[in-house]
Formats: C-alpha cells, structure tokens, sequence
C-alpha cells in the first residue's frame, strides 16, 4: 500500500513539472514514399537488441502490474483500424483479455511504422501497401495476420450528376495524398474505365480536412475521402451526397482483387517465440471487430472515449461504411495478394519495389 501511495505521488510530481510541454502528433496521411524512407532508414540494429527483452517479458508472463499473460504492443491508426480493437481495449482495461496489451494509437503510419522497426512494437494495423513496403525493408520480418479494413474510400459532390465512374469525366477530383492508397486506388478505377489523369482533373490536399473545405468552396467538385471523414463532411454540408463507393466501383472491374484498406502485421520473430499468444490476439481481434459491427451504438461510444472520433455521433454513422473485417488465412492471402499485385503493376515502389513472398502471409 505504501509502496503505490509512493508511485502515486511520483506520479503526480512528474505531471506537474511537465505541465505546459504539449507533444505535436503529425495529423497528415502518410504517403508511400515517406513510408519507404522511414522503413529504410530506421535503424534495425536497435530493433533486434530490443527482442530479447519483450522475449523475456513474455516467457516469464508476467507485466511489471503482476498481470498474468504474454505481453503484446500493439500500435494502430487513429480511425477505421483501432475501432476495430475497442471492445479488445475495453476487454483488456477490465483485466478480462488472454494477453496483456500495451495499445498505442497515432495519426500517421510513419509513427507507427518507425516503432515498429526499433522494436518498440510488436503488432501494427497499418496501410495495406505499406506492411508491403515493411516486408521488404526488413527482409521479412514483417508477416501479415490478418486483413482488418476493406474499402473505406468514397467519392462525394453536391447534386448528383455522378451515377459511374465514366461520369467523373472532365471533373476536379480533390483527395488526401499523392502516392497513397486513395491515390492509387482511384487511378486504378479510372484506368479500368478507360480514363486517365488526362481526362480528370486531380487536386492533392494535404489532409482530409483540406479537402472538405476545398468541397465546401467549389460545389462543381468531387471529393475523394476515407471514413470516417466521409461521415464529417457530409455533417458539415448537407449538400454533399455519396456519389460512388470506390469498393464497389473496383469490384466491378477487378475479378481477381479485392480493394484492402488495412492489414495486421507482427514481427517474426515475436510470432516464432510467441504464436499460441499471437493466435490468441488474432481471435480476440476477430471479436472485436465483429463487436463493432453488431454493436454500432456501444462501439461508437467507446470509439469516441478513446478519442479516435471526436464525437459517438459521427462514429456510429461511420462505422456501417467503414468495412471492418478480420480476414485471415486463405481468404486474407487472396484478397491481399490481388491487391498489391494491383499497385505493383501501377508502381513497384508502392510496395516496396517488390512483390512479397508467401511467408508474407501468416498461414497456420
């Protein structure tokens, strides 16, 4: 008793002679090539020098609270991926989870993609290409568990003139990024229907809320946006309509692929040392997702207190269009495999500059 009275009080000193720092997180998508960089350029050495010691974490059992259970840190991205881990977070602040999850979430994949390469992470939800990308910095340590978000992608406009994608022709398309997944994604439909960069228009923003704003100015243009941005914009106009949904407009064009948004990924050397525990993870994450699909009302409650979505309101009109999932085994490889294949035949370097290998896939 005396011993947490005395870390409560330590605590509590440290608060305060911090009081007025403010950490600034980096709120912009992560491009493709700023991923490939920081996978390039982390340094490995500490990664593996880190192993030993959450190895050791998890043979003995044992976190520093006493808890029972392998110790996993897991880091996701502010949106569609962690609402898909609530009811797991949840599970594991009441203690009722089979391991002992150390969660991070953050805005951008560099963050995340950087932990991940010094060690400080074990399990990563990230952008589909870039756990490519990862694959092939690290020589393979990067293996896929499971795909986590299909489509999140959506076109909007003011009226409704756009009824195919053949009609976005001769139209300003704003979207968030060049060289990310909605830029790919979008030139892969566009090519499909027979147009190119010629025949539209493509305004790079910085951010979702940039473009928002540039829909709000412009009401001839077309926006292209993730959920749960989708959700915000169309709160904020009440102009703005779903115009397409580019998982259903890649469907129509692509027998052989499947549109992936996020995948789950995990060191190997970690699933080696640890599987049954890791295995463990995967079927709570499939309950956990299918949680937030079958319980919109309570999920977006937990999705706004953990702060992924400012608000429930916007969460629970977000979350039936955001596609979380829990592909795993065949059906992930399949739809994962079709995908980078996809943007490797639009840009090797989305994907790292090469096709992963079948250990890529976590096939138990």
């Amino acid at each position: 008793m005396k011993r947490k009275l005395l870390v409560l009080i330590l605590g509590l000193c440290m608060i305060l002679s911090l009081a007025g720092c403010a950490s600034q997180t980096e709120t912009t998508a992560a491009r493709t090539e700023d991923a490939a960089e920081s996978a390039a350029t982390a340094d490995e050495t500490m990664a593996k020098e880190s192993q030993p010691e959450t190895t050791q974490e998890a043979e003995q059992g044992q976190t520093t609270d006493g808890q029972t259970g392998t110790v996993i840190r897991v880091g996701s991205l502010s949106g569609p991926t962690s609402m898909g881990l609530v009811s797991l977070m949840e599970k594991n602040e009441n203690g009722e989870a089979a391991n002992t999850y150390e969660f991070t979430m953050a805005a951008a994949a560099d963050e995340i993609n950087a932990s991940f390469l010094r060690g400080d992470l074990d399990i990563v939800l990230i952008p589909a290409n870039v756990a490519s990308v990862l694959y092939n910095r690290t020589d393979g340590e990067a293996v896929v568990l499971d795909v986590n978000t299909l489509g999140v992608l959506y076109l909007l406009e003011s009226g409704d003139s756009i009824q195919s994608a053949a009609d976005l022709e001769g139209r300003t398309i704003y979207l968030p990024g060049r060289g990310t997944t909605p830029d790919y994604a979008l030139q892969y439909v566009l090519a499909q229907n027979g147009l190119s960069t010629e025949d539209v228009d493509l305004q790079y923003k910085a951010e979702a809320a940039e473009v928002i704003s540039a829909l709000a100015e412009e009401p001839d243009a077309v926006g292209l946006l993730p959920q749960p941005a989708v959700t915000t914009a169309l709160m904020q106009n009440d102009s703005l309509r779903i115009a397409l949904d580019l998982t259903e407009e890649w469907d129509k064009v692509s027998e052989d692929s499947s549109l992936v948004t996020g995948v789950t990924v995990v060191n190997r050397t970690f699933l080696e040392e640890n599987e049954a525990a890791v295995q463990a993870f995967i079927e709570e994450h499939r309950e956990s997702a299918a949680y937030t699909n079958e319980n919109t009302e309570a999920a977006a409650e937990l999705v706004a207190q953990l702060g992924i979505v400012p608000q429930a309101a916007i969460a629970a009109q977000a979350i039936p269009y955001c596609n979380i999932t829990c592909l795993t085994g065949e059906e992930m490889q399949t739809a994962l495999s079709g995908y980078l294949e996809v943007l490797y035949g639009q840009n090797a370097e989305s994907v790292g500059g090469a096709l992963p290998g079948d250990d890529f896939y976590y096939l138990p």
